[in-house]
């Protein structure tokens, strides 16, 4: 949970730095300090990815897991899930609720979030999360200053989602072999340099699409220990 915890408290700082500016933060320099972050993004996920010793595996997990994801279309999914929950709770709105639910679309409804909570509970490697908790807090500033005390609250928000998530990967780690979460990471790794890459704005990668490529280490497993293999 540290790494969920680290989140939270960088969206409540950089909401409070946020409505000590709200005159506006100078964009310019958001967006030097989101690229270079991004750059830290794809750095943390190559490590992770790095990390395999079947490269077949994770090859063949990215490919089943992308195909399953387009036929489940998760990425439309999410995006048509935050455009409901916006729609429904900032229709006619004041600025805190505004604030609330745009905030918590961003920091919760996205790839980074989930890769990085199954990241934590399964590995206790925490860095995905902190890399975020920086684009979080930067994006707080922006979003507070905006919309004002509104955003402080989408913290609440985020500690509840990603805590599910971590805790809910760290109850299953027991019965999962350090082979098959060694692999995972490798994945999810790989999914973290995409969502590096898409904040670069270099090509927009589904990443979304291919979160069930995570998994498909996993049920190799299983398959095998059915089999006797």
């Amino acid at each position: 949970m540290l790494g969920t915890l680290v989140n939270t408290l960088a969206i409540i700082c950089g909401s409070l730095a946020g409505l000590l500016l709200r005159g506006g933060a100078p964009e310019r320099y958001m967006a030097t300090v989101m690229q270079a972050i991004s750059l830290a993004v794809i750095l943390i996920g190559l490590k992770g990815a790095i990390g395999t010793q079947d490269i077949l595996l994770v090859i063949f997990s990215l490919a089943i897991g992308s195909v399953i994801g387009e036929m489940l279309r998760i990425e439309e999914r999410l995006e048509q899930f935050g455009n409901r929950l916006e729609q429904r709770f900032s229709k006619g709105g004041g600025g805190f609720s505004r604030g609330f639910v745009a905030a918590s679309l961003l920091f919760c409804v996205g790839s980074m979030a989930i890769v990085g909570s199954l990241e934590s509970g399964l590995t206790g490697d925490h860095q995905t999360l902190y890399a975020k908790s920086v684009l979080d807090g930067v994006a707080a500033v922006v979003f507070s200053s905006t919309f004002g005390v509104g955003v402080i609250f989408s913290s609440v928000s985020v500690f509840c989602y990603q805590g599910l998530i971590t805790l809910g990967a760290a109850a299953i780690k027991p019965f999962l072999v350090p082979s098959v979460v060694a692999q995972m990471s490798s994945v999810g790794g790989l999914l973290i340099m995409a969502i590096g890459f898409n904040l670069l704005e270099i090509r927009r990668i589904k990443v979304g699409n291919m979160l069930p490529a995570v998994f498909i280490p996993l049920l190799y497993f299983i398959l095998r220990r059915v089999a006797g293999i």
